[in-house]
């Protein structure tokens, strides 16, 4: 019997392997690396996802640069300055130059940042960080100021996240252009050579380029979606590395000495959003099956109740197995705005049905959990364990997932009752959850722009925007952690954790593990004295 179970473990490990595309020898010429989600286009402002963000952090530079700890540091711009409270100067660097061979200037920058608001169909556009800007003066080729209405002290943070495109390239180019690699046209360290959706993106190295040059002449960003497939992948040599290896794996790995495992908390948390509209909600009817004659999670005490029903340490350890760190609150404590003492919020499940009783839904009622597949670390498990928790208080749960393309797409037009996303504070601080994720939805100030549950209190929106114009750092934090205690009182969003991010890499390949998630091909190394091989 035992020898016949090996034989099966035997047989299934190689019909996954051989499902794989053939695998030929490699050289230290091409870096191959499984991603865990799809792309959805190539233009780097037409979504703010992080998966788009990902590539385009290799095909496109930005004024601002974050290092793998989340800090500023100079990009495209080698300085910048305040002239006056309300005027921002950035000095460019001299003689970069575009995939075409075209010099970048002031004028490129301009360009890009009009472009921002201006994608057609964006359903989660980057105006949050540039609808601040009230004006732009190019005083020169490399010099370029900003003006703002009120003393703005992010633009530097809020600068690292526009990606800057080629004006000649891009003007008149639509979001398929970009795709196609006709106007995907960066000063990054690589070059698109092609974008397959749901399949790979492929890049060649920029040997123009004006920094440090990439290791890696050939980049491949192989899209596979299932987690035993990319680990499959990496143990047939068919990859070089892959992130989001499946948690349950990690000690195989580790132990295994050809494979290099490396991991880093990561400044995304991960929470749900629920339905503030005013609306007989999608999802959600009586135990009978009916409609309700109102939403439920409008009223507090439904929302705390679902909180207290959470075992967030269980889902940690269990779930996660251990590779996530409990939540009650936006940003991890070493982000600028971390609230010190503000906690996850405790299990208590009797407490939820007291809560739920007092809101008048002593029975409870019935509610779908939508959640996204593949994005997240075991993202599809957390909302099966959510959904089961509130089972057991009297809020019948079932569960629905899809991938992050049309998942989020439904989400960003409020077609859902409850569900999860993930946020990383790409700006390292505070403010970036609390303006996109807690402000009101507002185009025209570019506030609340992945803001799906429609949560608005003015009461936080006046401290956020307070907030936003304090120069002084202590200021600003104070009114930050402010504003991050009022939504988290009022249960804008539902926190859960902070997920660990992890990467596991071929023997010779090195990583260097970042708070900001990115998989970027240009941070893997060669280790001393090992030829790239399989």
């Amino acid at each position: 019997m035992y020898a016949l179970r090996k034989f099966v473990r035997l047989a299934i490990a190689i019909v996954i392997v051989s499902l794989l595309p053939f695998a030929s020898p490699s050289s230290a010429q091409e870096l191959k690396i499984a991603v865990a989600a799809d792309v959805t286009s190539a233009d780097p402002h037409f979504f703010n996802l992080f998966p788009n963000n990902n590539i385009a952090e290799h095909i496109f530079d930005k004024l601002v640069q974050m290092d793998p700890d989340s800090k500023m540091i100079p990009g495209l711009a080698t300085s910048w300055k305040t002239v006056d409270d309300k005027t921002w100067e950035f000095k460019l660097r001299k003689g970069v130059k575009f995939h075409d061979g075209s010099e970048l200037t002031a004028e490129d920058v301009v360009f890009s940042i009009d472009r921002v608001p201006n994608v057609p169909n964006s359903p989660g556009p980057f105006t949050a960080y540039t609808k601040a800007i009230i004006g732009k003066e190019i005083v020169d080729p490399y010099t370029i100021r900003f003006k703002y209405a009120a003393p703005y002290p992010l633009a530097p943070n809020d600068l690292s996240t526009i990606y800057i495109v080629s004006k000649k390239a891009a003007t008149g180019a639509t979001t398929e252009d970009f795709n196609s690699g006709k106007a995907a046209i960066g000063s990054g360290r690589y070059k698109l050579v092609r974008y397959v959706s749901g399949d790979r993106i492929e890049l060649i190295r920029n040997d123009n380029y004006w920094g440090e040059k990439s290791p890696w002449p050939k980049v491949t960003f192989k899209i596979i979606k299932n987690e035993a497939a990319r680990v499959a992948a990496l143990l047939s040599g068919d990859v070089d590395a892959i992130e989001q290896p499946p948690i349950a794996d990690l000690p195989r790995l580790k132990s295994d000495p050809k494979f290099t495992v490396t991991s880093k908390i990561s400044h995304r948390v991960i929470y749900f959003n629920f339905d503030h509209l005013q609306r007989v909600s999608p999802f959600i009817t009586a135990k009978d099956g009916k409609p309700l004659d109102k939403n439920p999670l409008t009223d507090l005490r439904v929302r705390r109740a679902i909180s207290k029903a959470i075992n967030r340490p269980a889902i940690a350890e269990r779930v996660m197995e251990s590779q996530a760190v409990p939540s009650g609150q936006l940003v991890s404590e070493k982000l600028f705005g971390h609230v010190l003492g503000l906690k996850a919020e405790a299990y208590d499940p009797e407490g939820a049905k007291k809560l739920l009783a007092e809101a008048g839904y002593p029975n409870g009622f019935n509610i779908t959990v939508h959640g996204p597949s593949g994005r997240y670390v075991n993202d599809e498990k957390i909302v099966q364990a959510v959904a089961q928790m509130l089972t057991r208080v009297g809020i019948n749960s079932k569960v629905e997932t899809a991938p992050m393309g049309p998942y989020s797409a439904r989400a960003s037009k409020q077609e859902f009752s409850f569900h999860m996303v993930g946020w990383g504070a790409s700006t390292g601080e505070a403010s970036s959850p609390l303006r996109s994720l807690l402000a009101t939805f507002n185009r025209d100030k570019g506030l609340g722009a992945v803001n799906w549950g429609r949560y608005s209190n003015p009461k936080v929106d006046y401290v956020i925007e307070q907030a936003l114009q304090q120069v002084d750092d202590e200021n600003r934090s104070q009114m930050l952690q402010q504003a991050t205690k009022m939504a988290m009182d009022d249960l804008g969003i539902m926190p859960i954790h902070f997920q660990y991010t992890i990467w596991a890499t071929r023997k010779g390949v090195q990583y260097v593990p970042r708070t900001d998630e990115y998989t970027l091909a240009f941070q893997f190394k060669q280790a001393p004295g090992e030829m790239a091989k399989r």
